[in-house]
């Protein structure tokens, strides 16, 4: 057993804290030049690399990375704009080869606080969860900080988010202050993943189908000089037709291709009640201005008599929904693989 503390010692290092796990930060960097150098500069000492992915940056924010000469960051330089989905997404696939453990994704225009990164990983290393996020909503007194338009799009988008993803329980989620387990970030297909503004929520929505477990750490809202890409006219369209497409993409998954539950009973008989009786409902009344006769008693209760039931089928099947938000974590702590893989493991049994 003295052998197995050793090792355990061994790899947590300076940083017991860490037990045993590797980290890196993945910083897109697109336009950045004025933010770069304080964004790296300060990352906490716990981080063992920094990779700063140019985005083919016209104003060469890599170049300026590169010349802080910080042992810890490696450039990656991306040949064509792949988007802040793209970006990261690269970094994400170089850092899993270089075998780290928790993958920290930071925004390269500084709002986010690197003093609270201990607190972004902490889930994951007391394997809580395989994916944290920012919540920049928990805090009343933070809000009053977030610009008015940001705070629209951003609840809209928390709104359509629940949905589309399946986790009921987070909020902001185009939140970029992440941190992901190495270990499930290998069991997602990035090339799946929307590469430029939908990447987190298209993120979420991945991570639910391997049944992540996903937990939101308050955080401030820092803003400075920044411009925000963010308009409420992608919200409205782009968003909304992607958000749909993934609702779709879950519920078939869940409830029809891996499982058939009473719950997809009442999604489908909740549909079907609902859709025939505002159609008919609608047809009645249609049909009843352009005649001139009152429509009857029994006609109207056809057409709302479907529609309650109906709703109240799908009211029941969106609880069951909720109540299915993954709880259990299903990314290996660090310490435990890398022990495993030492062969630690069975001094461990004996």
């Amino acid at each position: 057993m003295s052998a197995v503390v050793a090792d355990a010692t061994s790899l947590a290092g300076d940083f017991p804290e860490l037990r045993g796990a590797r980290i890196a930060v993945i910083v897109p960097a697109y336009k950045v030049v004025a933010h770069i150098g304080t964004v790296v500069g300060t990352v906490p000492a716990f981080v063992e690399r920094i990779y700063v992915v140019d985005d083919a940056c016209p104003v060469g924010s890599g170049a300026v990375a590169e010349a802080l000469q910080d042992p810890r960051v490696r450039v990656l330089f991306n040949a064509h704009n792949l988007g802040v989905g793209g970006a990261v997404m690269n970094g994400y696939r170089q850092a899993i080869e270089d075998g780290f453990d928790i993958l920290v994704k930071v925004d390269g225009d500084g709002q986010m606080d690197p003093a609270m990164m201990a607190d972004l990983v902490r889930p994951l290393l007391d394997s809580e969860a395989d994916y944290a996020k920012g919540n920049r909503f928990y805090d009343l007194t933070y809000i009053s900080r977030m610009p008015g338009m940001r705070l629209l799009g951003n609840s809209v988008l928390s709104l359509l988010s629940k949905a589309s993803t399946g986790y009921w329980d987070v909020m902001d989620p185009t939140n970029g202050y992440t941190a992901l387990s190495a270990d499930v970030a290998s069991r997602i297909d990035f090339s799946k993943i929307s590469s430029r503004y939908f990447f987190e929520t298209d993120l979420l929505f991945r991570l639910n189908t391997v049944r992540a477990v996903v937990v939101d750490v308050p955080m401030d809202a820092r803003y400075g000089d920044e411009v925000s890409n963010l308009k409420i006219s992608r919200v409205a369209t782009e968003f909304m037709w992607k958000h749909m497409r993934n609702v779709s993409k879950r519920i078939f998954y869940s409830y029809f291709l891996r499982d058939f539950s009473i719950a997809s009973i009442e999604l489908v008989l909740g549909v079907a009640l609902f859709a025939f009786g505002a159609v008919f409902g609608s047809y009645s009344w249609f049909k009843s201005t352009s005649t001139g006769v009152e429509t009857g008693a029994g006609t109207v209760m056809l057409a709302a008599l479907p529609v309650i039931f109906g709703m109240q089928l799908l009211l029941a099947f969106t609880s069951y929904d909720i109540a299915r938000v993954p709880r259990k974590v299903i990314g290996r702590p660090a310490l435990w693989r890398k022990l495993m893989s030492s062969g630690a493991g069975t001094r461990v049994r004996a």
